[in-house]
């Protein structure tokens, strides 16, 4: 009886071994609705090297106009994210919410700069810094792209060889952002309501030429 019962429970384990197991894979359009601007973070959570060298390893992949490949990519983690953090400007459109909160700081940063000048580079530049912030919602990170910054502060920080184009924050967002369909009419801007981050977005219908 003994022999019987082991002998069954042992073909039903290596059955369950031989059945693939269903994946569930994340798509493009759900990590396009969770890339959200996050200004507070997790100060408990520290961002790893490893993991910020997983976005340099995305943006690595990214097209690039006429394959050129001018971006650099310098990672900034603890006391220089802290000592970066004064001359960044969070939340440009809400300057009375003194974003990020204090003790809500992000800890760590990707600062893109390049080699070259001119109109391909800024385009080369969003095209990278969205696709390394989906590669960290993916990896269940969030961040900010900050463009209001002291170039010539950080660049003397950090002590760049090249000019600063765009500060990528990156963390454990402690915001709770929803998203909300609007007219082509109504406000734009972004707004606080009770705990929730609304972030509005044009309905496609207003978005389309017709």
């Amino acid at each position: 009886m003994a022999d019987d019962f082991l002998g069954r429970k042992m073909e039903e384990y290596f059955a369950r071994k031989a059945t693939p197991q269903k994946r569930y894979r994340v798509s493009l359009m759900s990590l396009l609705a969770k890339n959200r601007s996050h200004r507070a973070y997790d100060s408990s959570f520290c961002v790893r090297e490893e993991q910020l060298r997983q976005l340099v390893e995305a943006a690595r992949l990214t097209p690039s106009a006429r394959n050129q490949q001018v971006l650099r990519f310098r990672l900034v983690q603890g006391e220089e994210a802290r000592s970066l953090l004064p001359h960044l400007r969070f939340g440009g459109g809400r300057l009375e919410m003194h974003y990020p909160p204090e003790g809500q700081e992000p800890n760590a940063f990707v600062v893109i700069c390049s080699k070259e000048q001119g109109h391909n580079v800024y385009i080369d530049t969003g095209i990278v810094a969205q696709t390394m912030l989906l590669r960290a919602v993916e990896m269940g990170l969030n961040g900010i792209c900050i463009g209001a910054f002291d170039k010539v502060r950080v660049r003397e920080m950090l002590e760049l060889p090249m000019e600063p184009l765009l500060v990528v924050a990156i963390g454990r967002g402690a915001e709770q952002v929803e998203i909300v369909d609007i007219g082509e009419e109504e406000p734009h801007a972004y707004y606080c309501q009770g705990e929730r981050h609304i972030v509005p977005k044009v309905r496609v219908e207003d978005l389309i030429i017709k």
